[in-house]
């Protein structure tokens, strides 16, 4: 007969080898995902990522990865309606992410980043409301992490866009916020400086600083900086679009 001690041995061992089978399918599962992830495959990417999502729910790196596939398919999709509940399904993910890891910059971005794709998807009021949530997240993501240039430059986008709102959009501001945000095209040029010093390889900063001094009327330093950009090559899923951007400025000045 054995012994309690050797069956509490063998038991144990078989609990790790479950646990060690289990972790190794959940690395493998988000590995295989990462793969589909960096060539902007995000139909394939999900497949892998919300079968670990399964093994991990509560993993909140796995839970930005999949907001970020939601948000790549919404691109994709040409309906206002089933955009909009793509960027939902985005923004519920990243909501939770930040429940699960609420000092990690990455889960604070991400849900930025979802206020952002969905604001032009909602009507004005909502849009403000959203606005205001969209400047938390940024902030706090900036909070989390100081030298996270993405972070800087979503914050460079509130100011970018509520600097140039008309009056009907700052009354309701003024409502949804209780008075006027403080925002301004010089902030917005601090912010996207500020990205750019922190990464010069990305040509979103360049182009939408570019695009803030078209704003601010300064031509000449609008066209040098959207021209910079827009020689860059295109390393990121959204490098295409903000080069019409940039492009579509380029022909008003």
């Amino acid at each position: 007969m054995k012994s309690p001690f050797i069956t509490f041995i063998a038991l144990t061992l078989a609990l790790t080898t479950v646990a060690t089978a289990e972790s190794t399918t959940l690395r493998s599962l988000i590995a295989k995902g990462d793969i589909h992830d960096k060539r902007f495959e995000p139909d394939s990417a999900l497949d892998y990522y919300l079968k670990a999502e399964k093994e991990a729910p509560k993993d909140a790196s796995l839970l930005v990865k999949i907001a970020r596939q939601y948000i790549y398919i919404m691109d994709k999709t040409s309906k206002k309606a089933s955009k909009k509940e793509i960027a939902q399904t985005a923004l519920a993910y990243s909501k939770r992410a930040v429940a699960e890891a609420p000092t990690d910059c990455h889960s604070h971005l991400s849900l930025a980043i979802c206020y952002g794709k969905l604001t032009p998807l909602v009507g004005t009021r909502e849009r403000i409301t959203i606005s205001s949530k969209l400047k938390s997240a940024a902030e706090n993501a900036i909070q989390c992490d100081q030298s996270n240039d993405y972070a800087w430059h979503l914050l460079g986008r509130w100011h970018q866009a509520l600097a140039g709102v008309g009056g009907v959009t700052r009354s309701i501001a003024k409502l949804v916020y209780g008075t006027i945000p403080e925002a301004s095209y010089g902030k917005a040029v601090e912010c996207f400086r500020k990205a750019s010093s922190l990464n010069q390889n990305r040509l979103i900063h360049q182009i939408e600083l570019g695009r803030t001094y078209a704003a601010m009327g300064r031509k000449t330093d609008a066209r040098t900086l959207i021209k910079r950009g827009l020689a860059m090559p295109n390393t990121e899923y959204d490098d295409p679009a903000t080069k019409r951007r940039g492009r579509e400025s380029l022909k008003e000045l």
